[in-house]
């Protein structure tokens, strides 16, 4: 830069140039690459403060994906969880909606999101599958819980399981459709291989069993509440013979990288199942913006739900979720065997 300089210096001082500005540029040019070439304590603060703020920054920001339906969205749309992660100095920032949890599970792995809820059957068929995921948090089973149910159309002759042999059934592959299908079928001693699985998205199960081109669809809420109000389906099971849990799942390097902010959205996502429980018309009508349905549909969904905590997973978790992972292996749900106490995250030990 200084023969730069010398060169620049060299032509303005030349007999052609004479103006008292071209001083003034040599000055002012000089000063520059003086700046620029010697050492000096304010830059490499500002850029050690600079660096500092960026790191700051990111470690204080978590990125919330959700699909439509479930707390997050509600949480986002209430607001409240905002604030509270704000007034811990940590930035919320929310991603989706994803159409199901395998795609959720897709982006989080893919450095989309930080933290999304999902069932465990398709969270376990997830890290199986190799996704750097771990498991934050858990809502624990509800027995009686009728959010999940295998359906049928209303004009349909099938009346109980047994009516499936030799059918087609609607089922989310390696998800929680597949798993309760086989559980029911197992629970009344009926060989899986008697019944025809359907590998369908949500999106394409619904207009199948609608235009009969499947016969039953094993599904979740709010699907259930909407075939059943909307299009005169009726269900065939009540309860869940084996019910599953819901569970929060985290990037793994999240996790590691940012566990202040994990814990704090898990404290925060917990104060919102607290008011879920005790707010339950006005969660309703959150769900009718949310994923716009009608309200009928939507006081369904929150009644078929039942009451929500969300809790840091046990011994006797892991053991329940170890027995269901081996379960889908044995299956061959999973392609491998899927160590539950190995995917609980370091914020939840």
């Amino acid at each position: 830069m200084l023969n730069q300089f010398k060169k620049f210096l060299f032509l303005l001082l030349q007999p052609s140039v004479k103006s008292f500005s071209a001083l003034l540029v040599v000055s002012s040019w000089l000063g520059l690459v003086i700046s620029g070439c010697a050492p000096s304590n304010s830059a490499n603060t500002n850029t050690a403060q600079n660096v500092s703020n960026q790191t700051q920054e990111k470690t204080s920001l978590i990125r919330l994906g959700y699909q439509k339906g479930g707390v997050v969205p509600i949480a986002r749309q209430r607001g409240e969880l905002e604030k509270r992660l704000a007034a811990e100095n940590i930035k919320a920032e929310w991603a989706g909606p994803f159409d199901r949890c395998a795609t959720l599970l897709q982006a989080i792995s893919a450095n989309q999101a930080d933290i999304g809820g999902c069932g465990d059957i398709p969270g376990l068929s997830a890290i199986a599958a190799g996704q750097e995921l771990c498991i934050g948090a858990v809502q624990r089973p509800r027995p009686e819980s009728l959010a999940s149910a295998i359906v049928v159309r209303g004009d349909s002759s099938i009346r109980k399981p047994a009516g499936l042999v030799g059918k087609k059934v609607a089922v989310n592959q390696a998800g929680a459709g597949e798993y309760l299908l086989l559980k029911v079928l197992q629970k009344e001693n009926i060989s899986k291989d008697k019944v025809q699985r359907v590998f369908l998205a949500p999106t394409d199960a619904a207009p199948a069993l609608y235009q009969g081109t499947v016969d039953a669809w094993a599904v979740w809420d709010p699907y259930i509440s909407i075939a059943e109000l909307e299009h005169g389906a009726r269900r065939i099971t009540t309860t869940h013979p084996a019910p599953t849990y819901s569970v929060m799942l985290v990037r793994n390097e999240t996790a590691v990288k940012s566990p202040k902010a994990v814990k704090a959205a898990f404290r925060g996502l917990s104060k919102e199942y607290d008011w879920l429980n005790v707010n339950t018309a006005k969660s309703a009508e959150f769900l009718v913006k949310d994923i716009k349905i009608s309200p009928a549909v939507a006081k369904r969904v929150t009644e078929n739900q039942g009451p929500q905590l969300l809790a840091t997973p046990n011994a006797d978790d892991v053991t329940k979720i170890q027995k269901t992972a081996d379960w889908m292996l044995e299956q061959k749900i999973l392609p491998k065997r899927v160590d539950v106490a190995a995917t609980i995250c370091p914020t939840a030990k």
